[in-house]
């Protein structure tokens, strides 16, 4: 099956994409593109889902840089692929040829690029990393590379969208505590429950940072099995695991 990628104006002529589910080797719980290695689904399929990603983007596999994701707001700088993944939640690099990846399941995928000074990230951005800054971090650490960030795009790509997220006061209020005027994230729910707009956050913060163009691509990995992997749906559905969706840029 043909890999199915979601691509952006604000990033061409960038290699890049916003990958689906479609197109890949796994099975199950994980039917197609996982590209999770930290996921309990085999080895072997993971490798094939990553390889296939790589060519899509016209490199081999050892040219993905990945990370350890912790929902931080860690920035890290890549000059060249290597074999660890390091611990943090975003990468920026200048360095042609190299692939920055980052898996998601209902966080943001954000990618970056400054077309002018050559300069790209990737970041993962769930409401804990970008409640601390991680979108920003990735701003400033383009900056130590050349980039100027009123030149700078963003793409959010597919992310668990306010019509699925349902969260509890206790989330509510770690927001407030940051700032009341971030109560236009959150619609009511029922009872203490409330629909939290994780994209809309995302953006928010973009521009308050003083990007140059920032957009959501409107895809909710929730509501579409077919084309996304949810850990809120697993969770629902009561599976022991969940895929991974990747998101891939290089100059």
């Amino acid at each position: 099956m043909t890999l199915e990628i979601l691509t952006s104006d604000l990033l061409a002529p960038l290699r890049h994409g916003f990958f689906t589910r479609k197109g890949g080797a796994s099975s199950g719980v994980f039917s197609g593109l996982n590209c999770g290695r930290g996921s309990s689904d085999q080895t072997e399929a993971v490798l094939i889902n990553r390889a296939r990603v790589a060519g899509a983007m016209g490199a081999e596999p050892d040219a993905l840089v990945s990370l350890n994701q912790v929902h931080s707001a860690d920035v890290i700088t890549a000059e060249s692929a290597r074999d660890a993944a390091p611990d943090a939640d975003a990468v920026v690099t200048a360095t042609p040829g190299l692939v920055l990846a980052i898996l998601t399941a209902d966080c943001q995928p954000v990618l970056f690029a400054d077309h002018k000074a050559g300069v790209i990230g990737a970041a993962h951005a769930g409401w804990r990393g970008a409640l601390d800054g991680v979108l920003e971090n990735t701003l400033q650490a383009m900056e130590t590379l050349g980039a100027h960030r009123d030149d700078t795009v963003a793409v959010i790509g597919p992310s668990i969208s306010q019509a699925a997220y349902e969260v509890g006061p206790e989330f509510f209020d770690n927001f407030m505590t940051e700032d009341p005027e971030n109560s236009r994230f959150f619609a009511g729910g029922g009872g203490d429950r409330m629909m939290f707009d994780l994209p809309a956050f995302g953006l928010h913060r973009l521009r308050q940072a003083g990007i140059g163009q920032a957009q959501w691509t409107r895809h909710c990995t929730y509501s579409d099995p077919a084309r996304f992997f949810s850990y809120r749906r697993s969770v629902h559905a009561g599976e022991a695991d969940y895929g991974r969706l990747i998101a891939t840029i290089r100059l």
